[in-house]
């Protein structure tokens, strides 16, 4: 198994740390292990595209392991109200309706690649997260009130890009419902 694949799967295995973290209340360390987790997607991608160490397994996983990591905090976040419901409920709709049109062309062996919508998506996810993050840890009122005005509006762009991508993703596939 090669490097970035092994931090994908470091990604995945931090998930349940995370989520311990932010149930105990320990949201600087929530913080810390989100962001590490985040950065290795980041490095993971790049190593395998500097080496050509492109592999299937992590074709398939790394944004799987993208989303079981977002997807993670944000259902944390709506149980303690931190994010609406609806919200969490439009993006998974949208992850659940690519992935099917994924599956269906891939049945045909058509690979429907991430967008750059995409892309941009989980970045605003992953930006978004650790500043709700921050905002539970933050005592002192003014800077809360910058903080949280930050993460809703990250959390709000990535909503918007959610919606824009999934659009966007049918629109260019739309050869897919035809089958």
């Amino acid at each position: 198994m090669n490097l970035p694949n092994k931090l994908t799967i470091a990604r995945i295995i931090s998930v349940p740390f995370f989520i311990a973290a932010y149930m105990f209340g320990y949201y600087i360390l929530a913080f810390v292990l989100f962001i590490a987790a985040s950065f290795t997607d980041m490095l993971d991608g790049k190593i395998a595209r500097k080496y050509n160490l492109v592999t299937n397994f992590g074709k398939i996983m790394d944004p799987l392991a993208d989303k079981i990591l977002v997807y993670s905090a944000f259902c944390l976040m709506v149980e303690d109200g931190t994010v609406p419901g609806w919200m969490l409920i439009v993006i998974l709709a949208r992850e659940f309706a690519i992935a099917g049109m994924r599956t269906v062309a891939a049945s045909d062996g058509t690979v429907i690649a991430a967008g750059m919508s995409g892309k941009i998506k989980t970045v605003l996810q992953m930006i978004a997260v650790p500043l709700l993050l921050l905002t539970a840890a933050i005592d002192n009122l003014d800077v809360f009130y910058y903080v949280n005005l930050a993460a809703q509006i990250f959390l709000w762009a990535s909503l918007i890009m959610t919606v824009y991508s999934g659009v966007e993703y049918i629109a260019k596939n739309k050869n897919v419902f035809a089958q």
